[in-house]
Order: structure tokens, then C-alpha cells, then sequence
């Protein structure tokens, strides 16, 4: 369902909350051996809209109107929202062993053993909160990964600009 949320996010008071910086997330990989990337099911859809402010999101169609009772895409403050509430539910983890952009997760560390039980944190701790992930779309303990049109390694970061040539390996610095 396609919804037009245009008049709505006009008259949004808009929410300042800063996305993080794609670089700050690869700065912190470079230091890393192993890695965990974890993708939320349907990040958005996870959270739910502030009671009282359902009828906000209306949508009327032939069958009737409909009130969102979880964040739809479309919203003006929808990103802002989610990496607020991500930052909240991994206070503590992040810059130390997880980076976090709006609803992929990275979990990294040094060494395997440091590795599992970070990943066992994080997880717990999104058990938790009752976010949940898209077990096919993970990856788990990986020595290279690919995040937001990336793949990082212990030494190695490329932008993926090259997909038909082959990926260009830059060292970490």
C-alpha cells in the first residue's frame, strides 16, 4: 500500500535527530576481525506509533479508512524516529563493539571469543526491546562483510564502485 503522507509531514514539527555519518560506521569497522551484520524485519514497521496519533496515519480506501498502528514509510520524522529508538535499545554498545545505521546492525570485534559474546549482548538486548531480525538477510562471525553498499574487512574496505571490473581493495587506515 502506496500512502501520501504529503499534507501530514508539511505540517510535521520535524524531528532534528541526527542520522549517523556513513563514515563514522566504516571508522570504527577498520579496527575489526570479525563481524556480524544484522537486519531488522521491517525495521519501521517494529515500532509503534505514539498512542493518540494513529488517526494521523489514515488511509482511506474502497474498503475503508485504516489507522496505522506501527510507523509507515512515508513519514517526515520516521528515520529520525527509528535511529533515536535504535541509539536508546544499544546505549552502551555503540563505538565499542556495534555500529548501528537506522535498521542494519553491525557487531564487531577483535577476537572470535570477544566476537560471540558481543553478539550475544546486542541480541539479547534487541530481545529485549521486541525487535527482531531477518535471520536470511544476516550474516554472523564473517571476516568481510558488505554494509551499505560496502564490503569491510580487517584490512580491506571497498566502495563497491567497480562491480564490473571487481572490487577496489583500499587498506584501512
Amino acid at each position: 500500500m502506496c500512502c501520501d503522507y504529503r499534507k501530514l509531514n508539511k505540517i510535521t514539527v520535524k524531528n532534528k535527530y541526527p542520522i549517523p555519518l556513513v563514515a563514522d560506521c566504516f571508522d570504527h569497522l577498520s579496527r575489526a576481525k570479525y563481524f556480524t551484520k544484522i537486519d531488522l524485519r521491517s525495521g519501521y514497521w517494529q515500532v509503534r506509533i505514539k498512542e493518540g496519533d494513529e488517526a494521523k496515519t489514515t488511509v482511506i480506501t474502497r474498503y475503508g479508512a485504516f489507522e496505522f498502528l506501527v510507523m509507515p514509510f512515508g513519514l517526515t520524522n520516521a528515520p529520525a524516529t527509528f535511529s533515536t529508538m535504535m541509539n536508546q535499545v544499544l546505549h552502551g554498545f555503540l563505538d565499542e563493539f556495534v555500529v548501528v545505521y537506522l535498521d542494519d546492525i553491525v557487531v564487531y570485534g577483535g577476537t572470535l571469543a570477544e566476537h560471540v559474546e558481543h553478539l550475544r549482548q546486542v541480541l539479547t538486548r534487541l530481545r529485549e526491546h521486541e525487535l527482531y531480525a531477518k535471520v536470511s538477510r544476516c550474516s554472523f562471525a564473517q571476516e568481510t562483510i558488505s554494509f551499505l553498499g560496502a564490503h569491510c574487512g580487517e584490512t580491506t574496505y571497498s566502495d563497491g564502485l567497480q562491480k564490473s571490473s571487481g572490487y577496489r581493495g583500499v587498506a584501512a587506515t
